[in-house]
C-alpha cells in the first residue's frame, strides 16, 4: 500500500483538476437558468473531497514515478473518472442507472460517441455541455493535460506520457522536457479547437452548438446535442467545417508542433503516413462517390459527393457523426467505412483505432517475408523514410495486433453468448475497441446502446477503456510480472 500512495496522491490532483472542468457546465447552468443547476453542487463537491483525500493521503510520498506507476495511474484515471464523470447525469436524469451513466461516461472520455440516451435536444443545455467537454478532455488525454500543468507530475511525467500517447513511436521524444511537449501539444489542441469553434459559429451554428461541436470535432468524439447527429444542421457549409477539421485532427499532432517550432510545413508535407492517411481518404471518397451513384442512391452528383465525404471522413476518423442513416446504403458502404475506421488515423492523432503507422508496418514486415522467401540470406531492413525501425518496434507492433484481435474476438463471442444478434455485436465491438461511436444494426447510426441489456452495455464499456489505452497500458495490470517485485 505505502508503495501505491504516489500513484494515488497524483490521482487525486487529477480528481480536483476534474472537479474544476465541471465549472463550465456549471456556468451554463447557471447564466442560462438551466434546470440541472443543482445536480452540479453535489457532483463537484463530492469529486473534489474524494480527490483532496486522495491527495492528503499520498503527499508526503512523493517520489519518482516507475514505469509501472505510470501504467497503474493511466488505468485508473480511465476507470475512475468516468464513475465522477456520471454524477451529473445521474443526478439529473430520472431513471438512469449507474452503468448506462457510466457507459455515457467512458464514452464521452474515450472519445467514441456511442450513447444510451434519446432525447438529446431535450435535455438541459448544461448536460449536453458536460457531455460534450468529457469528450474535449478525453481527446488529447487528461494525463497529457496533467503533465503540462500539474507540478506533482514534473518528475516521472514521461511514464504517464508514454503510457497514455496513442501509436508505437512512444519513446520519441519532441523536446527533452515531457512537460513542454504536452504543453505544446496541448496548446495546438486549443489553436485548433478555437479555430474550428469559430467556423461552426460562422457557418451558422449557434454559440452553444459551435462550442459543443467544436469540442466533440477536434477530438474526434463524435457527441452531438441532438438525436439525428449533423442531420439536425441539414447544412453543407456546416458539414463542410466539421469534414475538414475531422480530417485535420486525424493528423499526428506531433507534426503541427514540429511545423510550429521549426515554422515550416515540410515535416508535416513529407511525412509518409499523413500522405498515406489523406490518399486513402480521398481515394475512399472518390470510390464510395462513384459506388452511391451507381446505385442511384442520392438524385444528383454533388449531393452524392456531400454526403460520402462527410461520412468517410467521420467514420474513418472515428469520429461517429453522420448526416443520414448511412446503414441504409448498400451493404458494401457501411462495412467499408466501418473497416476504414480501423487503421486510417495517424498514431498522435485523437482518433482511435489500430493507427495508420502499424498498419503500414505490418505491410513492409509482410513485403519483407516475401523478399526473405525468394532471397533467404538478403538482409531487409524495415523503413520508414530514411530511418530503419527499431526491431522492438515491430515486435510490439505485432503483440498489439495479436491482443487487438484476440479482444475483438472474445468481446464478440460475450455478445453472442449474451443473445445479440452477429451484425449487431460485431460491430457494436468494432465501434467501441475502434472508439468510433456508432456500429450497425441496433447500433447503427439511427439507433443508440440503449436497447442493449446491462451486461452488454458492460462488455462495450470495458472494450472502449481497451480501445482508449491501446490495450496494453490495461491488460498489463493483469499480469505477474507487474506486481512482482
Amino acid at each position: 500500500m505505502q508503495s501505491l500512495l504516489p500513484v494515488l496522491a497524483v490521482l487525486g490532483g487529477v480528481l480536483m483538476l476534474f472537479a474544476g472542468a465541471m465549472l463550465v457546465p456549471l456556468a451554463f447552468a447557471y447564466f442560462g437558468d438551466d434546470a440541472a443547476l443543482r445536480s452540479y453542487d453535489g457532483a463537484i463537491l463530492i469529486t473534489f473531497f474524494c480527490g483532496l483525500a486522495l491527495f492528503l493521503l499520498g503527499r508526503r510520498s512523493h517520489r519518482e514515478l516507475l514505469p509501472r506507476d505510470g501504467f497503474l495511474l493511466v488505468s485508473l484515471v480511465w476507470t475512475v473518472l468516468p464513475a465522477f464523470g456520471a454524477l451529473p447525469l445521474l443526478f439529473h436524469i430520472d431513471g438512469l442507472s449507474f452503468t448506462d451513466a457510466y457507459f455515457e461516461a467512458v464514452s464521452g472520455l474515450t472519445t467514441t460517441g456511442a450513447t444510451v440516451l434519446t432525447g438529446l435536444e431535450k435535455l438541459p443545455l448544461s448536460i449536453n455541455v458536460w457531455r460534450c467537454l468529457m469528450v474535449f478532455i478525453g481527446g488529447m488525454g487528461i494525463l497529457v493535460l496533467a503533465v503540462a500543468i500539474l507540478p506533482l507530475l514534473g518528475v516521472g511525467g514521461s511514464q504517464l506520457f508514454k503510457a497514455e500517447t496513442p501509436g508505437p513511436m512512444k519513446d520519441q521524444k519532441l523536446t527533452p522536457r515531457i512537460a513542454e511537449t504536452a504543453r505544446g501539444l496541448w496548446t495546438i489542441y486549443f489553436v485548433m479547437a478555437l479555430a474550428c469553434f469559430l467556423a461552426y459559429r460562422l457557418a451558422g451554428m449557434s454559440w452553444a452548438d459551435a462550442f459543443m461541436h467544436m469540442c466533440t470535432t477536434v477530438s474526434l468524439g463524435g457527441f452531438a446535442a441532438y438525436d439525428a447527429s449533423f442531420g439536425a444542421f441539414d447544412s453543407p457549409a456546416i458539414e463542410m467545417v466539421a469534414t475538414v477539421f475531422m480530417t485535420l485532427a486525424g493528423l499526428n499532432f506531433a507534426l503541427y508542433f514540429v511545423a510550429w517550432r521549426r515554422r515550416s510545413l515540410r515535416g508535416l508535407l513529407c511525412d509518409l503516413e499523413a500522405r498515406l492517411y489523406l490518399f486513402l481518404l480521398a481515394a475512399a471518397v472518390v470510390v464510395l462517390t462513384l459506388f452511391l451513384m451507381a446505385h442511384e442512391v442520392y438524385p444528383t452528383f454533388f449531393e452524392t459527393l456531400r454526403h460520402t465525404a462527410f461520412h468517410v471522413v467521420s467514420i474513418a476518423t472515428t469520429t461517429g457523426f453522420a448526416t443520414r442513416d448511412y446503414a441504409q446504403w448498400p451493404s458494401f458502404a457501411p462495412l467499408m467505412l466501418l473497416f476504414m475506421s480501423c487503421f486510417t488515423c495517424c498514431a498522435g492523432s485523437t482518433g482511435g483505432g489500430i493507427k495508420l503507422i502499424r498498419s503500414l508496418l505490418l505491410m513492409k514486415s509482410a513485403q519483407r517475408e516475401f523478399k526473405r522467401i525468394v532471397h533467404p540470406r538478403a538482409v531487409v531492413p524495415i523503413t520508414l523514410g530514411e530511418a530503419a525501425v527499431d526491431a522492438n518496434v515491430l515486435l510490439s507492433v505485432l503483440a498489439f495486433m495479436l491482443i487487438y484481435g484476440a479482444v475483438m474476438v472474445g468481446a464478440t463471442l460475450l455478445l453472442l453468448f449474451s443473445g445479440l444478434e452477429v451484425v449487431t455485436a460485431f460491430t457494436a465491438v468494432l465501434a467501441s475497441l475502434n472508439n468510433t461511436g456508432p456500429g450497425l444494426g441496433v447500433v447503427g447510426p439511427a439507433g443508440t446502446f440503449q436497447p442493449l441489456t446491462d451486461f452488454q452495455v458492460w462488455v462495450c464499456t470495458i472494450t472502449m477503456l481497451l480501445g482508449r489505452l491501446e490495450l496494453f497500458s490495461i491488460l498489463v495490470l493483469f499480469t505477474a510480472a507487474f506486481w512482482r517485485k
